[in-house]
Parts: C-alpha cells; structure tokens; sequence
C-alpha cells in the first residue's frame, strides 16, 4: 500500500530546486582554508562538508541542486565534478557549479542574498514551485522533505530551519527568532548580543540554521525589492527576513531528531577547536552523528585505494590503532595511535605515537613522533623526532598555530614545505 504521505512529500522534493551557498571564506579556520573554501574542508576521515547538505538533498529527493561557490573554488568544483557527477541530467537530476561570475553586475557576491539574485535567470528558468537556500558549511543529516511538507501545510511564504541552543551560547553567534505557540515568526535579530528566550524556557534560545525554503514567486519578488535597496547589504539575516515578517507568512520549523523528538546533530564546525572537537566525537562508541546508517549515507568522492594496513610487530615497534577511525589507503608502520582519525593515504612511520588528533590525506609521519591535539593538513610531512601539542610555547615558536584550547594545526608551509595546493 502507498504511503500517501511519502507520495505527497515525493512531489514536493521533485518540485523543489536545492541552491547552496558555499563561497565562505571560513577565515576563523585560518590556514586551513588558506587554499580552500570552508565547505571543501575535509571532515569525518573521508568527506567533505558540502557532502553533508549534498548528501541531505539526494536522500530527502531533491536531485535538482545548485552550488554557488565564490572563495578559493577550485578544489570545490573539483570535487563536486569528480564526485557528484552521477545524477542522470536526462532526468531532470544535477548538481550545477553556480561560480561568481558578474552575471547582473560587475560586483561579486555581495551577501547571500545577492548570491541567490546574481542567479535569478538560472531560477526563472528551472521554473521549480519551490527554492531551498541552504548553507553548505554545516554538519548534520537532515530530512528535508519534512521541512518541504511543514512550509506547504502551513501555507507559508518562507520557512526557516531552526534549532534550539543555549541563550549563551547563541549570543552574538546566530541569527535568533522570536516565534509564537504556533512557530509563526515574529522578529528575527541578526546575532544579538541578548537573544530573546523561547517562551517557557529561559535557557534557550531559537537560532537559524541558515536553511530557508521559499515559493518561488514569492522569492524572486523580494530578491529584486532587495537589490533596488542602495541601503541593503542584500543578506537574508540581516535584510530581507527582517523586511517581510510583518506582512507575510513566516515560520520556523525546529530541527529535531524524529525518534527523540529532542535537539538533533547539528554542528558549525567555523573555528579550529570546533572542527577538531567535531572530529573527534565520530570515534565514540555510539556518536551522536552516525556515519555507518545505511538509511542515510553521506555520499562524496573518494580516489579508490588499497585498505588500511598496519604492519609489524615487535616489542617497541607494533602498528596499532585504538578508539581510531583509519580510511584507505593508510599505512601504520611500526606506530601507535589512539583517539585518531586518519584520512585517506597516511603514512605513519615506525615509533611515532599520535593521540587525539587529525590528520587530513597524503600525510607522512616521520619515525619517532610524537603528536597530540593536532590538526596535520593536507600533504604536510612531519619530519623525523618532530613533537607537536606537547609544549604550548614550543610550538608557537616554531610557527605552529595553538588554539585557545590547547589544539595545534599544522601545515606544510610552517615546515617550509612549499605543496602549491589547491586542495
């Protein structure tokens, strides 16, 4: 028996076209966005986190998606290329690399609304019922066609994805709403310093999430009210929900999780200590965010590769693993890690030792290193007896980045490695 539901929902997602915004430049990520956009930082032993909001469009089917990139662009189109190549055109299924290109002025994108207006030819021409704005620098696994079902049967004009943090921690870091009984929004502050309350819970606070689903129509119209404004810095935070919350139908619809009906994953992985703490929470037992559901796989690009090997074994000289995530194509010779994520083609040499750590593809990590709390980056080679999170001061002097809690990110630059990356 059909699931009348499900065949309602099935024609709202293929009504639907997904754009992500994923020109950030993630500057609070410092030297590791220094050759990438912050939604091609790699992620999770093997992903990128575009492939998250990607990966939630294909599972909630919608196949109809565009990616406007901006910032440093080239190993993310070269990954959405590589990677996200397979839906069949002929079917009305793509992923579209939307680059900044001038098209309705000289200027690039100037806010994310703009983002969306510099592409309203694109939108006029697909002709969707439905537009989904949706960030591509967040982690999380979402069911967009329940948001779909909640903006249509509420009739209304836009809808945000929203969830519920702690007052304090929101404070000058989301977009806050203040909603009634019935979600309908009311005032939306662009990173207030005092976030308004939800009624009945002085603790917490309704934040966005930077996700909106508009009727197209409806979209396109304030889109153009917008960019005649000389006033407007053409942002949807900042300019057009603000504009358009008295006089039209605005809702928010909490993200939560459908078994527990409690707040659901959701990580802004924007600082080095986020993006670190991110990683290391996969290698729990049971993590919050599970990378092994098969009902909602994280899709992305992935080089095919050898498995992971850990060879020798000798008394002071055994390659192991313990509470790790290793991808393929890895090689642990002769060393020890603990509390360690790996992603593809590492090589770790005999007696080194690395804890709590990250370490992004194509590192070599010479013999007798020790590493703790570090983020290696992309293609860096640690030389021979190198120490790294032990001694804060040490570290900073010879160039490394330290966090204020302590994590250490290394790139191939601060060994005077010149890789010439642009991945």
């Amino acid at each position: 028996m059909v699931d009348m539901n499900q065949r309602f929902i099935s024609r709202l997602t293929k009504d639907t076209f997904a754009l992500i915004l994923a020109g950030g430049k993630g500057s609070r990520l410092h030297e590791l966005t220094g050759w990438r956009a912050k939604p091609s930082v790699y992620f999770g032993g093997k992903f990128r986190i575009i492939d998250f909001p990607l990966s939630n469009c294909v599972n909630s089917g919608i196949r109809q998606i565009g990616v406007a990139t901006q910032y440093k662009a080239h190993s993310l189109i070269q990954h959405l290329v590589q990677g996200w190549g397979q839906l069949n055109y002929n079917l009305g299924e793509f992923v579209e690399v939307l680059p900044a290109s001038q098209r309705t002025s000289e200027a690039w994108y100037k806010g994310t609304a703009d983002a969306v207006y510099q592409n309203i030819d694109i939108l006029r021409a697909r002709a969707p019922k439905y537009i989904m704005v949706l960030s591509g620098d967040h982690i999380y696994k979402m069911d967009y066609g329940e948001m779909l079902a909640y903006h249509v049967e509420n009739e209304a004009d836009m809808t945000v994805s929203c969830i519920e943090v702690p007052v304090e921690e929101a404070a000058g870091a989301f977009g806050v709403m203040t909603i009634d009984e019935n979600f309908r929004v009311k005032r939306f502050d662009e990173k207030p310093k005092h976030p308004t309350p939800l009624p009945g819970d002085p603790s917490l606070t309704m934040a966005s999430m930077g996700n909106y689903i508009f009727n197209t129509e409806f979209l396109i119209e304030q889109l153009l009210k917008d960019a005649e404004d000389p006033e407007s810095e053409h942002d949807f935070g900042k300019n057009i929900i603000p504009s358009i919350i008295e006089n039209h139908n605005i809702f928010a619809h909490p993200f939560r999780d459908p078994k527990t009906n409690k707040r659901a994953y959701w990580r802004d992985v924007g600082t080095l200590d986020a993006f670190w703490e991110a990683n290391m929470e996969l290698i729990a037992v049971e993590p919050e965010l599970n990378l092994y559901d098969e009902d909602w796989p994280i899709l992305t690009h992935q080089v095919q590769l050898p498995p992971a090997k850990f060879v020798l074994n000798e008394n002071n000289r055994c390659g192991t693993a313990t509470e790790s995530m290793v991808s393929g194509g890895c090689i642990v010779s002769g060393a020890r890690l603990h509390r360690t994520i790996l992603f593809s083609s590492v090589h770790v040499h005999s007696y080194s030792y690395i804890e709590d750590s990250v370490v992004l593809p194509g590192v070599d990590v010479g013999r007798h290193c020790h590493i703790r709390r570090a983020i290696i980056d992309r293609g860096c080679k640690v030389p021979e007896g190198t120490t790294i999170g032990l001694n804060r001061q040490e570290d900073i002097e010879r160039g490394f980045r330290v966090t204020e809690n302590g994590v250490v990110l290394v790139t191939a630059e601060m060994f005077g490695q010149k890789l010439h990356s642009t991945s």
